[in-house]
């Protein structure tokens, strides 16, 4: 591992070495120009949209050359503007993981290593012409089954894994170098967290045996959807992955007039619902739902392919961000900015006043907009644009809703740009709030619940007396005030209730009126 990682070392500094070199060299020509008059002001320096656009340019071509794992990091940057200039961003969204095709004898080593020598026996037939789709890190192709049913192999690229491994660890020792000599860089973006969120959600695409169980999780939350399905897993192996075809076409080339104005909206309206439960319900989200990645067919269901890049929350993170879609959908601007600071993390030097009218000027903008009208993975990175600028970090799992967000938003458009992304979510919330009501009520979280109730008690045990006594007396009452600013607090972060004390309110008062009875 370390000469792999040594190798790679040397390829990403000749690489960004010749960046640098290309760059000074043009600076340096565009100075001699200057000094003999052979360019005009009209024609601008070296910060002109000419000499933006050959940088852009030349980054994504860089991080294409590197590979599939900086091909991935370029897209996640694309919806960052808060580390990434505008021109960059731009050009970084025509980044794509596809490569050059790879002769199917190159792959037939894998197959017989993960398959055994007599792989060839496991399918009646292989179409080794042309693969269905070839991305940097595998190569698919049709094949058909013994008994003539049809399916798709997806095989991992020789050497691929160790690759990304290697520019796994280099990054993870960049970003300590940035925490050290950028510290209040990293206090509003705390690179090791984003890109270890990163890293963990393209855990399973090294390993298809991991893309195989988020396939088998993603079948069981896709069954309430009846106009979506996951394909099936006929077989994982590290490095070969057999599953059932997908029907159709991508919706990125589909013909809407073939499909009936219902069935290409409800479709659309699913997609939405269904992701909506990833990230409230389930905690678990398809992280690149782009229009490559959905197939549709008319007169049948759309199938949501290609699981190996998956997102996680964590309970607090996903609750938080709840609040904040409503916000939105509620056009709410300072909800959004007090929403946004509780789910990630408030600075010495946050301005929050500020964030909030920055907010409270957006959101309107945007609220009421149909998919055809608004792009949400914009919108969702002008806000965490304007929340950097104030001071107020951002959870590491942005970057990846950040990715999914934008990816789902046009996926939906391609079928169905007439829908309104808040009206689909205002319509699931009751459905996400009664999920979430029986999982508070569930016996684990109850138990975590009631201790919470008990360390409350042993911690705070006179606020507990007075609560308990008010309850004694009937006057129990739940109030909720509106957090001061930051500014007021001294920079700390606005405080609420949480979901443990409103629980112990609501238990408390239940234990009052059984000894009332």
């Amino acid at each position: 591992m370390a000469s792999v990682v040594g190798d790679r070392l040397r390829l990403v500094v000749k690489v960004l070495g010749s960046l640098v070199v290309d760059e000074v060299g043009q600076a340096t020509r565009l100075r001699r120009r200057t000094r003999q008059g052979q360019e005009g002001p009209a024609e601008g320096g070296a910060g002109s949209a000419g000499a933006e656009e050959r940088r852009a340019k030349a980054v994504r071509h860089a991080l294409e050359s590197l590979g599939p794992f900086y091909v991935k990091l370029g897209q996640i940057l694309s919806t960052r503007p808060d580390m990434v200039p505008q021109s960059i961003r731009d050009e970084l969204q025509n980044l794509h993981d596809e490569v050059d095709v790879q002769p199917f004898p190159a792959f037939e080593a894998v197959l017989a290593g993960d398959l055994g020598p007599d792989w060839k026996r496991r399918f009646d037939d292989i179409d080794t012409s042309a693969p269905l789709g070839a991305a940097s890190l595998a190569q698919v192709y049709r094949v058909t089954l013994p008994g003539g049913r049809p399916a798709v192999v997806k095989i991992q690229r020789p050497g691929i894994r160790e690759g990304v491994l290697a520019d796994m660890a280099l990054m993870r020792r960049a970003s300590r170098i940035v925490a050290r000599v950028a510290p209040r860089f990293n206090e509003v973006i705390d690179v090791e967290a984003m890109l270890g969120s990163v890293f963990d959600a393209m855990e399973p695409e090294l390993d298809f045996t991991g893309e195989a169980r988020n396939m088998d999780e993603a079948r069981q939350f896709v069954r309430p959807f009846r106009t979506l399905e996951v394909p099936r897993v006929l077989h994982a192996s590290p490095r070969v992955l057999v599953q059932s075809l997908a029907p159709g076409t991508s919706v990125r080339h589909v013909d809407r007039a073939h499909f009936t104005d219902d069935e290409r909206i409800e479709i659309g309206r699913d997609l939405l619902r269904f992701m909506y439960h990833g990230y409230f319900v389930h905690r678990v989200f398809h992280a690149d739902p782009h229009a490559g990645n959905v197939f549709a067919v008319p007169g049948g269901p759309a199938t949501l392919i290609d699981w190996g890049m998956v997102g996680r929350l964590d309970r607090r993170t996903s609750l938080q961000l709840l609040p904040l879609f409503m916000t939105l959908a509620q056009n709410d601007g300072a909800g959004l900015a007090h929403h946004w600071a509780e789910m990630g993390r408030v600075t010495s030097w946050s301005n929050m006043p500020a964030f909030a009218a920055d907010m409270a000027a957006f959101v309107p903008k945007v609220s009421h907009l149909s998919l055809e009208d608004m792009n949400f993975g914009v919108s969702l990175t002008t806000v965490l644009a304007k929340a950097t600028k104030r001071g107020i970090g951002s959870p590491p799992a942005v970057s990846l809703l950040g990715k999914s967000f934008a990816n789902l938003d046009g996926s939906v458009r391609c079928l169905a740009p007439e829908i309104t992304l808040p009206e689909v979510f205002q319509g699931e919330v009751p459905k996400i709030l009664f999920s979430l009501g029986r999982e508070f009520l569930g016996r684990h979280q109850f138990a975590r619940n009631s201790m919470e109730l008990l360390l409350a008690a042993v911690t705070s045990p006179e606020q507990m007396r007075g609560v308990l006594g008010d309850i004694a007396n009937r006057q129990f009452a739940l109030q909720v005030h509106e957090p001061r600013t930051t500014a007021a607090m001294g920079g700390q972060r606005p405080t609420r209730p949480s979901g443990g004390m409103v629980a112990l309110g609501a238990l408390a008062f239940l234990l009052a009126r059984r000894r009332s009875t």
